[in-house]
């Protein structure tokens, strides 16, 4: 069967990708990678594959290289970072595989946004403060127009992906008290993690700072000082 397989590569740590997914690494022929969002630890881990960074690649570029392979029977492996189904621009590439006959199998990764709940040793949701999540991103060069401003008025942990390098911008529209903590976790579960804590008052001028300008989340609700959150204890421990 002629058959493409997108693996989430997960946030960033090595040892954190799908057991299924390192074995798909295993027995690439063709590894394409999204460039440097993914640990070279990975890509290195299939010597016998050959590999394709396809940053800076058109869509056409990157399902005709898979296509061609897929064509001389090769396995064939699109590895994106964290999880494929976060902004992982996956169902384009689904798109113009299937229009030439080719079929996909999806392997989900860790998203950082987990990676960075770990980082953080917190919970997203947490009874008593937050019974939600909200997945958003700022606009950009790709998204004409944001709904930030609406959604944060739900009141719930909100993590914005691709917003560090407007973080300013974020925050304004951001319509919570400036007491509300927010963290911004850079590169994380990579070995040069970093996380920077603090409020939507003062939070942009610790990550400029820190060094801060991109590859990093931005989490904002009460989770993120959970040990000083008034939160209830789940009933699962009685």
């Amino acid at each position: 069967m002629k058959k493409v397989y997108i693996v989430g590569a997960g946030p960033g740590d090595p040892g954190l990708i799908t057991v299924k997914g390192q074995e798909l690494l295993d027995t690439a022929d063709l590894l394409v990678y999204a460039g440097s969002l993914v640990n070279p630890v990975l890509v290195n881990r299939c010597p016998a594959a050959e590999k394709v960074d396809s940053w800076g690649m058109k869509l056409h570029e990157i399902v005709g290289k898979m296509a061609s392979a897929v064509a001389a029977g090769k396995q064939v492996v699109r590895l994106h970072s964290g999880d494929p189904s976060l902004y992982g621009a996956i169902v384009e590439q689904i798109a113009e595989l299937k229009a030439r006959g080719i079929s996909v199998e999806i392997v989900p990764g860790v998203s950082s946004m987990f990676g960075a709940a770990a980082a953080l040793q917190t919970q997203l949701t947490l009874r008593g403060v937050s019974d939600s999540v909200i997945i958003t991103r700022p606009a950009g060069a790709t998204l004409e127009q944001d709904r930030i401003r609406e959604l944060s008025r739900h009141g719930t942990t909100m993590v914005v992906f691709l917003g560090t390098e407007h973080l300013t911008a974020v925050l304004e529209k951001i319509e919570r008290p400036p007491e509300t903590p927010v963290a911004v976790v850079y590169h994380a579960t990579w070995e040069d993690q970093a996380i920077v804590t603090g409020t939507i008052a003062d939070i942009a001028p610790k990550v400029r700072a820190a060094g801060i300008e991109k590859t990093a989340l931005i989490i904002v609700g009460s989770v993120v000082d959970a040990t000083a959150s008034s939160f209830s204890r789940s009933d699962l421990y009685g």
